[in-house]
This record gives structure tokens, C-alpha cells and sequence, in this order.
């Protein structure tokens, strides 16, 4: 397989599970700005769409959107318990979790990455965002490790991937010390640092 991403962008979601379902893969950087990847192909080409992630699987097809990447690479190694079964309540409220992250915190954030934002739009998108936190700091406070328990799943490496732009972005998310310690618990994961390393977001230890 083949992982097209963008350093640090939500394509690091797949990357990080990749590596947690210990499923080899090629990666292959895109240039979103210019269209193309760091080999020459025509990013426009392979992914019409424009944006990462894009996965070349196996069979040469190519496939999109975060919350299909992460379904589809839970399922390839069920036993690494990424997702639970499907059909089973545990699935639908995992996906339940997942499709929280995509639409009211992904896509909040994705909005003040515009360069043309208002200082009026931005702090509507960050009322928004702590807002959406409210809720994850609440799942929290039962004092489990993960979003949906003791069980590190697909959700988690997405929620990590969005909040970490909060740093870039300098949003203050010091009203959530669970969700701090959170970030902190899943960064420190082996698949997460060797995803980072690999991405060049931070430097091998």
C-alpha cells in the first residue's frame, strides 16, 4: 500500500494507525499547493478531490476520506482492536465519536487555516471548537485512558491529529487539562513518535 499525506495534516490520522495495525505501507509526500507528489505524479490524477489522505491499497485502487481509511485499516487487522466489530452497539458508537471529530472539530479548525479569516470569524471558530471540547473533556472525566475506554481505536489517533493543530493555530486549550493529558497519553504511543519522526514534525530521539 501507499499512503499519499501531507505533513501534519489529517492524512497523519492513517499514517499513525498504519503503523499501530503494523501494516506496511510506502508514503508519498503531496504538495498540495502545487498538485503534485514528491515523485512527479500529478496529484490531480490520483486524487481529483485534492486533498489528503489518499490510499493506493494493494490492488492499485485508489481510496479517500479519513473515516473510510480508518474503518478500512481497523478492519484489514481485527485483532489489533482498533474498531470493534461491526454491528455491534460498541461500532455504532465509536463511529458515532468518529463522525463528532470529522464534522464539528476537523472542519472547525480547517476553517482558520484560510489565511483570509476575520479576527471576528476566528473567534467564532474557536468559541465553536471549545464549545465541541466541552463534550470530550466530559468523556474524560470518568478517567479513561482513551475516547472510548482502556482500548486505543481509530477515533483516538483522529482527535489527536486535529487537536495538535491547536499549537500551530495558537489556540489556548488550557480550559481542558484532561484533554491536554490526553494528547499527551496518545503522542507518547510508539506509532505515534515513529509517525511524527517519519513526517518530520519532530526530531528522532
Amino acid at each position: 500500500m501507499k499512503l499519499y499525506y501531507a505533513p501534519g495534516a489529517c492524512s497523519l490520522a492513517t499514517h499513525i494507525l498504519l503503523r499501530e495495525a503494523g501494516l506496511p505501507v510506502e508514503l508519498e509526500k503531496v504538495d498540495i499547493r502545487n498538485k503534485s507528489t514528491e515523485h512527479g505524479e500529478d496529484w490531480l490524477s490520483l486524487n481529483p478531490k485534492g486533498y489528503v489522505p489518499a490510499l493506493r491499497m494493494d490492488d492499485g485502487d485508489i481510496l479517500t476520506e479519513n473515516l473510510v481509511l480508518h474503518g478500512y485499516i481497523a478492519d484489514l487487522k481485527p485483532e489489533t482492536k482498533l474498531a470493534p466489530a461491526h454491528g455491534t452497539k460498541a461500532r455504532l458508537r465509536q463511529d458515532e465519536l468518529a463522525v463528532y471529530v470529522s464534522t464539528e472539530i476537523h472542519k472547525t479548525y480547517g476553517a482558520m487555516f484560510n489565511p483570509a479569516i476575520t479576527d471576528e470569524a476566528r473567534k467564532g471558530a474557536v468559541d465553536r471548537l471549545n464549545m465541541r471540547y466541552k463534550l470530550i473533556e466530559q468523556l474524560l472525566s470518568d478517567g479513561r485512558t482513551y475516547l472510548t475506554g482502556e482500548q486505543f481505536s481509530t477515533v483516538d489517533a483522529y482527535l489527536f491529529t486535529v487537536t495538535n493543530w491547536a499549537n500551530m493555530l495558537k489556540i489556548d486549550l488550557s480550559a481542558f487539562p484532561k484533554l491536554l493529558a490526553y494528547q499527551q497519553r496518545v503522542g507518547s504511543r510508539p506509532a505515534v513518535q515513529a509517525s511524527l519522526v517519519a513526517e518530520g514534525l519532530v526530531k528522532a530521539a
